[in-house]
């Protein structure tokens, strides 16, 4: 066992959300979209891969949801054969450096090689999922409980912090190419190598001081793959005796289909919405993540007088709040959506933070097994997102207005209110008294 709270390890963990968030913020929500949809003609342009025609707004659909598919199925047993092996870091290091060189890798991506660039796009998704599984895992490991939503909170912080220094650089890049000598193409595509770098290099830091072996489990060179698979088993008959932890993660697929789903179509909101420019669309994603680091803190000290339970309450009845608002918004309103957008970061930052932690907290005190837990709450985190844009897309197509799309997704965040208020914000578990 490693001595828990060590400041040094847990500033070294919280480190890799500085690195690895440059990924969702850059390659996910604000440069590789524009440059994607550029590439092949513009939105809804038809593009031809490996034999088929496919609009590339559906290609680059298809793609996000085939990578999520690959994680929520490689995970759970990729987790479990990590904690038959013990060797947790050595998964989370293939999957850093499969994310971080497949995002160099787009560098030389342009409209002459698509399906090159589909590929390395595809597993800088799956380097990205799949890290985050081994890395939420360690938590339990390196710290006691009563610390969980401080350092989770922490984490979360760095990665809006460090993602939105990275992100200002490439865009004072891109909108200044001329004055640097390079194209605006150009300007993107370094900035792809650039989060591979980024993410690649303060990965280090991260990977310097966590364990590979916490609880020094005996090396298996036979047999792993059907151990592997009977820890799973015993994990999900554990979990049948885990009422509050089986009704939390309901809980957490409810709520999450909404907080994915309004982060991912946001600024295609704003666009098509409230008609937006992409300098707006830029300022509203640096709006988001800047006042997620204060969310994220405001519900960490509010979760350490009320209890977890109580707090994520709090968020849930605010994201409630925004889907109707967002009913209201129409073509033109700037201000009101901006200030729609700094409620959805004050929530955000509060209930990613929380739910990790939350989720750290239910898990059974005397398992050895975190890399297995985590891995189920990260296919719930992706199917979840998978279902939520999925049934945002059916809505929008059958009404024809985002506006109608964004107030159902209210209802996501009512039934995940109603479940997770059931939970008690102190309650006897693992035989000691808790509060979550």
């Amino acid at each position: 066992m490693i001595e828990k709270n060590n400041k040094k390890t847990i500033n070294a963990w919280c480190m890799y959300d500085w690195a690895n968030s440059v990924y969702s913020l850059t390659i996910s929500t604000a440069v590789f979209p524009s440059y994607f949809f550029g590439v092949t003609g513009g939105k809804d342009h038809s593009v031809d891969f490996l034999g088929f025609t496919l609009k590339n707004t559906v290609l680059y659909s298809y793609t996000l949801s085939i990578a999520f598919l690959v994680v929520a199925l490689l995970n759970p047993l990729l987790s479990s054969i990590a904690d038959t092996k013990g060797n947790k870091l050595s998964f989370m290091k293939a999957f850093c450096y499969m994310g971080s060189i497949s995002c160099m890798a787009l560098y030389f991506f342009d409209s002459t090689n698509l399906e090159f660039g589909i590929f390395a796009f595809s597993l800088a998704a799956i380097g990205f999922a799949g890290s985050i599984v081994f890395y939420n895992a360690f938590l339990p490991e390196i710290a006691t409980e009563d610390q969980y939503d401080k350092i989770s909170a922490k984490g979360f912080s760095l990665g809006y912090i460090g993602s939105v220094l990275l992100l200002i650089v490439n865009l004072l890049m891109i909108t200044f190419h001329d004055a640097l000598g390079l194209q605006e193409s150009m300007a993107a595509r370094i900035s792809f190598l650039s989060v591979g770098i980024w993410w690649m290099g303060f990965a280090q830091i991260t990977f310097s001081r966590l364990p590979n072996n916490v609880f020094h489990k005996k090396e298996v060179t036979e047999g792993v793959l059907s151990k592997s698979l009977q820890s799973l088993k015993k994990i999900w008959q554990e979990s049948k005796r885990l009422p509050l932890l089986r009704r939390f993660l309901l809980a957490f697929f409810l709520y999450n289909m909404g907080v994915q789903t309004v982060m991912y179509m946001a600024t295609i909101f704003g666009e098509e919405v409230v008609n937006m420019e992409m300098g707006e669309l830029i300022i509203l994603v640096l709006i988001l993540q800047l006042v997620a680091i204060l969310g994220a803190y405001i519900f960490a000290k509010i979760s350490a007088k009320k209890g977890n339970v109580f707090s994520l309450c709090i968020t849930l009845l605010i994201w409630i709040g925004v889907c109707i608002a967002a009913y209201f918004i129409k073509d033109g309103m700037k201000t009101e959506f901006y200030i729609l957008g700094a409620f959805v970061g004050v929530v955000m930052g509060g209930v990613q933070s929380l739910s990790r932690s939350t989720y750290s907290k239910l898990m059974p005190v005397d398992t050895t097994d975190h890399a297995s837990y985590f891995s189920f709450y990260e296919v719930l985190e992706k199917s979840s997102t998978a279902t939520g844009t999925f049934v945002y897309g059916v809505i929008l197509m059958l009404t024809g207005t985002q506006n109608n799309a964004t107030f159902a997704l209210a209802l996501f965040f009512v039934f995940g209110f109603m479940l997770l208020r059931k939970i008690p914000s102190k309650t006897v578990y693992n035989t000691k008294l808790e509060a979550i």
